[in-house]
């Protein structure tokens, strides 16, 4: 029985991300691969997946973005701002997706349960159970998730970490197909663990651990040579997590939501009856 224990133990144990982004060279593997395996379309002429323009979208879930650094300041250089030759600009490419926090802010939000957060890590949205609230979209510390604007039936979109491959027994697309091996699939608390070796034992690396206590940890964590704030992250995101400032009250929204629906349907019929009425009342001094 304890042997069974052990194994279930193992199997439920939370999945985790290590990005380390002095290894990515940009060449968009990761986002070939997210595309192909998620079937989802090139939206290039609205919303890049690659470059200095890159961005998370409705139909991309996964881009890698150019950032110029200044070598003297550790400053962003501006995208419009001169290429320097002499050697004192470096390149950094920066992997986007969901982060999948412990405590997803997205999946407390949503009184329509269609976030989930599963043992294995991923952050998944069942769009059979979304409502178009789009309160996800404001909760999240991160602005991950997207609406499809530009469709008739519009639903919520963001990067699932490919559950079922997860689930399978399998690292997600992008981390496979990575040629550089910028990503690292495994145990969230091992990852940890390596990325605070790396730390340790490096000196080019910011001491610092993207992901290990924003918003309450996520399930993908970064480690770079170069300050993250330089490099596009959200670096006022609170420690604590989202769900936390919010977990008192959030149990009361279907009932709330439930007495509005009561109200509201007492004045549709309490109106509908005095017009019926008062339409009665003309029809007979007409006659």
């Amino acid at each position: 029985m304890s042997g069974l224990f052990v194994t279930l133990k193992i199997i439920t144990m939370s999945k985790g991300v290590l990005v380390d982004l002095t290894k990515c060279i940009g060449c968009g593997s990761c986002v070939v691969a997210c595309k192909m395996y998620n079937n989802n379309e090139w939206i290039e002429d609205r919303a890049p997946a690659t470059g200095e323009e890159a961005k998370l979208a409705d139909a991309n879930w996964t881009v890698v973005q150019k950032c110029r650094i200044s070598k003297e300041t550790g400053d962003t250089i501006h995208k419009d701002a001169p290429v320097q030759t002499n050697g004192s600009e470096v390149w950094r490419f920066v992997k986007r997706q969901c982060l999948h926090c412990e405590k997803p802010a997205c999946a407390s939000s949503c009184f329509a349960t269609a976030f989930k957060k599963t043992d294995a890590g991923p952050v998944v949205y069942y769009p059979n159970l979304c409502v178009g609230c789009r309160y996800c979209m404001l909760a999240c510390p991160f602005s991950i998730p997207k609406f499809e604007w530009n469709k008739p039936i519009p639903v919520i979109t963001k990067c699932t970490m490919c559950h079922n491959r997860i689930a399978g027994g399998d690292a997600p697309a992008c981390v496979t197909i990575c040629p550089t091996n910028v990503m690292k699939f495994g145990e969230h608390e091992e990852l940890l663990k390596e990325a605070k070796a790396i730390l340790a034992s490096d000196s080019r690396y910011v001491q610092h651990i993207y992901g290990e206590e924003e918003a309450g940890g996520t399930a993908w964590i970064y480690i770079s040579d170069k300050p993250f704030e330089s490099l596009g992250f959200k670096t006022n995101v609170p420690k604590r997590s989202m769900p936390s400032y919010t977990s008192n009250y959030m149990h009361a929204t279907p009932i709330v939501g439930t007495v509005w629906f009561v109200i509201l349907a007492c004045l549709y019929f309490i109106t509908r009856r005095r017009s019926a009425k008062k339409e009665k009342q003309t029809s007979k001094s007409k006659t």
